[in-house]
């Protein structure tokens, strides 16, 4: 029953981040990814809106549960569910999320990447040291579910 109780309560203060996107271009979607309970903050790069199309649109605005994962690819992520349409919506490092059909470079199917900062990479919009910025995050987070909301 104790056990029962603590997840419980764990789920009710279950930790909230935003992402407020700004810039939506060919060459992929800005805005930025906040935990305020932290005063954490960083860059998030998604792919071009396009109609919710798998592997190539960011996911639509809305209220997300994410959840921890594991995959030999990308070791510990998280992984963003319920999303209408969508499968395996991951939280994980990468520079680019441009439009292929447009001949941009994207390390996205759908997926999140977070960086420390904003840059171009051989002329191409990108989320810089997203590796560190991951990193960080995971490790704020402590493998802890959380609510995400994207505006």
């Amino acid at each position: 029953m104790q056990a029962f109780n603590e997840n419980w309560q764990r789920r009710k203060q279950m930790r909230t981040v935003y992402l407020n996107r700004f810039e939506s271009t060919d060459q992929g979607t800005i805005g930025i990814w906040a935990c305020p309970e932290f005063g954490y903050s960083c860059f998030c790069m998604e792919l071009p809106w396009r109609d919710n199309t798998p592997s190539l649109s960011c996911i639509p605005p809305g209220e997300y549960t994410v959840q921890i994962r594991w995959s030999r690819k990308y070791k510990w992520h998280y992984h963003i569910t319920n999303v209408d349409g969508r499968s395996w919506i991951l939280v994980h490092s990468g520079n680019y999320a441009g439009d292929i059909k447009k001949g941009y470079k994207t390390h996205s199917q759908g997926c999140l990447l977070l960086g420390k900062s904003l840059g171009y990479l051989n002329g191409q919009r990108a989320v810089l040291n997203s590796r560190i910025k991951v990193r960080e995050f995971f490790n704020l987070m402590n493998q802890e579910t959380f609510k995400l909301f994207i505006s």
